[in-house]
């Protein structure tokens, strides 16, 4: 009996051990063939450069090898970065109908609206430094330009001002080093910060300098970012009209008087504080003090855009004129509809 069971004991261990080898040994057929295919249906190219690469009138010099390595460096990075070249395209459609008259009007040449892409994919997002919004300003410079900016109102969030005071220092730096190229350079890495060191290398352009790797990469995205919005299907980026952010119709109130909550302001205008604050991220707090009696314009969607939003408000919480007094403090300024 214990010989039996030793023979079936010996005859299962046999058993399992050829079936943990073949967890080791098996047929890898298929993974040859799911190889096959991949290395055929997957392809990542190499891309063709553009053979003239300008920024804002000025010449990319690619006939030195470093300048060309570093320029096809930022394509290949914002082409095969998908989703967020994409996102650029969407935001473009939205904001730089916004932004290409206040450049117009300021003298300043178009290619920086992509400056402005650039430095914060034109989202109002802030910097571990403290810069704030699509143009990405310090606190310091944007006083010094005349912006406000307090605990309540922070106009680097005002996509207008904000550009108006980009447009400014841009003016000031080109005038400074007359070079756009310096002027872009100067508005990532400062005036002082450029003059020091085009004194230090004697050096007269952006692309004589040795720089920290930030602001030697800096122009050369702005000119990728450029080459890929305005050439979609050459770096095989599709999509439709309706695929594209637009700006929602505004009309603008003018607020000479203190506004105590913004929540309740919102509804009696019919819309909610999401909405209000959407139109106007300049507006940091629940309440506008002003104290001087400025006059604020704010933006409120046209009637009729929000609709449903409007009908509820309307069912539900009549409006309170003696809350809000419109005939003192809200003036229907301006229709705005920006395409």
């Amino acid at each position: 009996m214990n010989k039996f069971f030793s023979t079936i004991g010996i005859i299962a261990v046999l058993l399992l051990g050829l079936r943990f080898l073949s967890f080791f040994t098996y047929d890898n057929t298929d993974d040859q063939s799911h190889q096959l295919s991949f290395n055929e249906d997957y392809a990542i190219y190499a891309l063709n450069l553009p053979e003239d690469v300008s920024f804002a009138g000025e010449t990319v010099p690619f006939n030195d090898p470093d300048i060309y390595e570093r320029y096809d460096r930022e394509l290949l990075v914002n082409t095969y970065w998908q989703s967020q070249s994409l996102l650029f395209y969407k935001r473009s459609a939205k904001y730089f109908p916004v932004i290409e008259p206040i450049l117009k009007e300021k003298g300043i040449p178009e290619d920086f609206k992509y400056l402005a892409l650039v430095e914060s994919g034109l989202t109002n997002v802030v910097s571990p430094a403290g810069a704030v919004g699509f143009w990405q300003i310090m606190e310091h410079t944007g006083k010094q330009y005349g912006l406000e900016i307090t605990k309540e109102i922070d106009e680097r969030y005002h996509l207008e001002k904000a550009t108006r005071t980009a447009c400014d220092y841009l003016r000031n730096a080109y005038n400074e080093f007359g070079s756009w190229t310096l002027a872009a350079a100067s508005y990532n890495m400062g005036m002082n910060g450029l003059k020091k060191q085009l004194d230090r290398q004697k050096a007269k352009n952006y692309y004589d300098l040795t720089l920290n790797e930030e602001t030697a990469r800096y122009l050369f995205r702005i000119m990728a970012v450029k080459e890929i919005l305005e050439n979609p299907k050459k770096y095989g980026f599709r999509f439709r009209d309706k695929d594209l952010y637009t700006t929602i119709p505004y009309k603008i109130l003018a607020v000479d008087t203190a506004i105590d909550d913004f929540g309740s302001f919102a509804r009696e205008l019919g819309i909610n504080y999401r909405i209000l604050k959407y139109h106007n991220p300049w507006l940091r707090y629940e309440y506008l003090p002003n104290k001087q009696g400025k006059t604020y314009q704010i933006k409120i969607p046209r009637e009729g855009y929000y609709e449903i939003l409007e009908e509820d408000i309307a069912g539900s919480l009549p409006l309170r004129h003696d809350s809000v007094a419109k005939p003192s403090n809200i003036s229907d300024t301006a229709n705005v509809k920006i395409p």
